[in-house]
């Protein structure tokens, strides 16, 4: 059975909570499997036929702890895992196409195929305050994160990807 990974980063709730959608909508479809960051190993990746990566934009950029997870599983994998899907979703208070656009050039090191543009979250949290207070998003909010959980693991399941 395919098996989806989602791997995801979150200071104050907002990735966390977008990931947790994403997996919850992708459980009656097919296998998946929930990891921070922090946890995920090169195993886990190797173990996965698609992925869905979820962090926020951190002062622009891809947040560090999202990137240290790349740093670490990047070459052990390299030539692995070519040609695998993936999607992502970014939590950011303003645009998120920084952080984007990071996490694409690492995935086209890799090989990996983009399903989907990248999924953008604005929260608009704009003053030190909003941006560190723990964040509370809306079944609105994350409507468009089951969507892509959901197809993303109905489209392994079907071999669409």
């Amino acid at each position: 059975m395919p098996a989806l990974l989602i791997i995801y980063h979150s200071r104050t709730g907002g990735s966390r909570q977008m990931a947790e959608a994403a997996y919850e909508a992708a459980r009656p479809e097919t296998e998946v499997h929930l990891l921070p960051a922090q946890s995920t190993e090169p195993s886990d990746l190797l173990a996965a036929s698609g992925y869905i990566f979820c962090a926020p934009e951190n002062l622009a950029s891809l947040s560090g702890m999202m990137k240290e997870m790349f740093d670490r599983c990047y070459y052990p994998l390299l030539g692995q895992i070519e040609g695998r899907p993936y999607a992502q979703m970014i939590c950011a208070g303003s645009d998120g196409e920084n952080a984007a656009r990071q996490l694409a050039r690492i995935a086209t090191g890799w090989r990996l195929r983009e399903v989907q543009p990248a999924l953008i979250l604005c929260t608009h949290a704009q003053t030190p305050e909003q941006i560190l207070a723990k964040k509370h998003l809306t079944e609105t909010d994350l409507a468009p994160c089951r969507d892509l959980g959901q197809a993303m693991a109905a489209g392994l399941q079907m071999g669409v990807f």
